[in-house]
């Protein structure tokens, strides 16, 4: 079979390799398609570590080959959870398998979906409805992360909403504040673009990152959001995040901030606001039909963040060239 391997960082090679034998409790997938989100793009810069070679991909979506009895059928078209658990350690136990001390993330800790099959735990595959288009299907597991970040940091109807970074995962969080009734909720870009396409989603301020950002968003809000929420993954954004909050106010740190940033941060209004802080991790399976569920029914739209298609021959270009100031998913077509 074909598979796109990373040999060393910023090199990936198409291979012919054995396909994988599905253990016991496993289903063999036959993948579709795969989504690129910006964990893959550092594993492939080399800014996360992981071992050579590496078959990276997480996001991913296909047809399911074979299945333990009383499993998903051979030709039910899924998505795959690519968090791994163990199911008794502490974490495990308590309800947080996202937290799994044994855990690992197919495509990072090991090999992923950018192959043509890919051997994983039966328990991970949830069937998908068939009138969903392959090619956007794989935004789901992001929408996991977002529906599980929204259940630790429960937004109420008429909570005012604030969201700095409009990537994929800021407009989905716009998606979902919306559906649970926050207004007025406020998209704080640099893009023009993500601000208009934030604006047809149902964002009902939107203001460019700029020196009056904050100010503007405090006025937005009368005084500060209830909620806001960081989806960019850098200190500055999540210094926004901070002086955008009213005074008691909740902030959920949803960008993955890696490293030992130099940048200043407002600590002291941490305290002196009396701010909630919350930062989710992965999506547990309770998301899943709750993700689909929101999808199926039109609440959720996915389409218009696919900006970036390609196949597994020429993964290795779109991983080099990146989405771009203005692009949003890519997606490899296998």
């Amino acid at each position: 079979m074909r598979t796109a391997v990373l040999v060393e960082p910023e090199r990936i090679e198409i291979r012919a390799s054995e396909e994988p034998a599905a253990g016991e409790a496993q289903a063999l997938v036959r993948i579709r398609v795969v989504g690129i989100c910006g964990t893959d793009l550092s594993i492939y810069k080399g800014k996360i570590p992981v071992s050579y070679p590496r078959i990276m991909g997480h996001e991913m979506v296909g047809e399911v080959v074979s299945a333990p009895a009383g499993g998903a059928a051979p030709g039910s078209r899924v998505i795959v959870d690519p968090n791994v658990f163990c199911g008794r350690c502490a974490r495990c136990r308590e309800g947080r398998a996202n937290l799994c001390s044994n855990g690992y993330l197919m495509g990072r800790d090991r090999d992923g979906a950018l192959q043509e099959l890919v051997a994983a735990p039966a328990e991970n595959v949830y069937h998908l409805p068939e009138d969903l288009d392959d090619e956007v299907a794989p935004l789901i597991q992001v929408l996991t992360t977002c529906v599980h970040a929204q259940r630790m940091m429960k937004i109420f109807p008429g909570d005012s909403v604030a969201i700095v970074g409009l990537g994929v995962t800021g407009l989905l969080h716009l998606q979902l504040a919306k559906l649970r009734g926050a207004w007025p909720v406020v998209c704080i870009t640099r893009s023009e673009a993500k601000l208009e396409l934030a604006r047809s989603l149902g964002a009902d301020v939107t203001i460019r990152a700029a020196g009056d950002a904050v100010a503007r968003a405090l006025e937005a809000t009368d005084g500060g959001a209830d909620v806001a929420i960081e989806c960019a993954g850098t200190v500055a954004t999540l210094a926004m995040s901070v002086g955008v909050a009213r005074s008691g106010g909740r902030v959920l740190a949803f960008g993955t901030i890696g490293g030992t940033p130099a940048e200043p941060f407002p600590f002291y209004d941490l305290y002196h606001k009396e701010l909630v802080l919350m930062s989710p991790r992965a999506a547990q399976a309770e998301d899943y039909p709750v993700a689909i569920g929101a999808v199926a029914a039109g609440h959720v739209l996915l389409d218009p963040l696919v900006t970036h298609r390609t196949t597994l021959e020429a993964v290795g270009e779109l991983l080099q060239a990146g989405p771009g100031p203005d692009g949003l998913k890519m997606v490899v077509r296998i």
